[in-house]
């Protein structure tokens, strides 16, 4: 064939097997036809080992001749400095996505050295953030604009952006680790996290008592049903309000309970055994500040109490059994649902069910107790985090404020 131009393609007859036509002025350039009639412009070459390549460039009727020409005459100067276009393109279609990576990162490293708890809670980020949205991009294509809009996407919820980036930077450096990606390639870095307002919330002392007299209502009446404005005519509501009433989960009142009173974390009493608790020594196994390792951990009396209130279900190692398999621990969702009721009719709607250990810690804070005590009563990583209840309130420095200050005016006045 001589020059391809678009007359000698459209001329181009398809034979009983396939044919390849090449151009008489840009060698290695030419046009495959098979007998289906299909056109494909190619481009062949020979690597610097010797090796013989042919790559499709694209059909005729998606790209012009000339346009053709074009991408063949980049192929052939590539060639030129070394590269192999097709081992390239055959490398990035085969190239891990960027699923493959978040699930070995979740089995090398978060089921390796991270707790089951936080192991959960990337998972559920993963699947709630990133996997529907950068899940099939090729792992090597990922760039940092496209880590950006995903973190813009986020805004409404600043810290749960800020978490995606956190995991998301790390998993891309063990990509680097692993041979996945070109080292100093990580996507994330440069992408400025959102700022994030510390919440800092806990309850006052009228609010602490409006709580108890709603737990006290839960536990004896129930309490009443939540209906939303102008629905008022739900199917088989009783005419009588006192009956408008519903029990709550009495092993999710337990649980506020003992949250309260010891200041744990939610999981931590959501899975507590029965083993873990010590009745003569008041204490309970909680985890430690390092790791999974349960240590015993001193309670309040008022703990051990509610603890030697709570019907022991047999079959069960748990405290607080599940509903439905009672060899399992309960469920935060049933704890979760007794609060969202709890809080609504103790109007402290926007109290968090984490937030009753923030009132521990501002508690502790107020009575005059220092960060170290805190730190270990709350069982904190390290100070800074303690330090939040500690300043929050300026009670006790206050105190301390006026106690110095009137002994210096009193020097000053030559009073005793």
């Amino acid at each position: 064939m001589p020059n391809i131009t678009r007359r000698t393609v459209d001329a181009a007859r398809p034979a009983s097997k396939k044919q390849i036509f090449w151009d008489s002025k840009l060698k290695g350039f030419g046009l495959q036809v098979m007998p289906s009639g299909a056109k494909t412009f190619v481009v062949q070459y020979r690597t610097h080992e010797g090796r013989s390549r042919r790559m499709s460039l694209g059909r005729y009727g998606e790209l012009t001749p000339d346009q053709a020409r074009g991408l063949a005459t980049n192929v052939l100067a590539t060639v030129r400095n070394g590269d192999d276009p097709l081992l390239k393109r055959e490398n990035k279609r085969s190239a891990p996505t960027m699923n493959v990576l978040l699930d070995t990162y979740m089995s090398k490293h978060v089921q390796v050295h991270n707790k089951p708890k936080t192991m959960k809670d990337i998972e559920r980020l993963l699947k709630r953030c990133v996997h529907s949205r950068l899940g099939q991009m090729k792992l090597n294509s990922v760039r940092r604009q496209d880590i950006a809009k995903l973190h813009h996407s986020l805004r409404a919820t600043p810290r749960q952006a800020n978490q995606v980036l956190a995991v998301l930077s790390k998993a891309f450096n063990l990509a680097e680790v692993w041979g996945l990606r070109p080292e100093h390639s990580n996507p994330v870095r440069l992408v400025k996290r959102y700022k994030e307002n510390e919440r800092d919330r806990f309850l006052s002392e009228e609010e602490l008592r409006k709580l108890g007299r709603t737990l006290e209502l839960a536990e004896h009446e129930g309490l009443p049903w939540i209906i939303k404005a102008g629905k008022d005519t739900v199917r088989h509501l009783p005419k009588d309000i006192a009956k408008r009433k519903t029990p709550v989960n009495p092993r999710a009142l337990y649980c506020l309970r003992l949250l309260l009173y010891t200041g744990a974390r939610l999981s931590e009493i959501a899975t507590l055994k029965w083993e873990h608790i010590d009745f003569e020594l008041a204490t309970i196994a909680l985890p430690s500040r390092k790791g999974d390792e349960r240590k015993p951990h001193p309670v309040s009396s008022s703990a051990i109490e509610i603890l030697s209130e709570i019907p022991r279900l047999g079959g069960s190692s748990y405290v607080l059994p599940g509903c439905k398999d009672p060899t399992q621990p309960i469920s935060i969702e049933v704890i979760e649902n007794a609060w969202q009721r709890i809080r609504i009719h103790a109007n402290i709607p926007d109290v968090r069910i984490h937030d009753l250990r923030h009132t521990v810690g501002t508690f502790a804070a107020q009575a005059g107790s220092n960060a170290f005590l805190i730190s270990h009563l709350l069982r904190h990583r390290n100070v800074t985090i303690t330090n939040r209840y500690v300043n929050h309130d300026a009670h006790p420095i206050r105190v301390l404020s006026e106690t110095i200050g009137e002994r210096i005016e009193a020097g000053l006045e030559g009073r005793e």
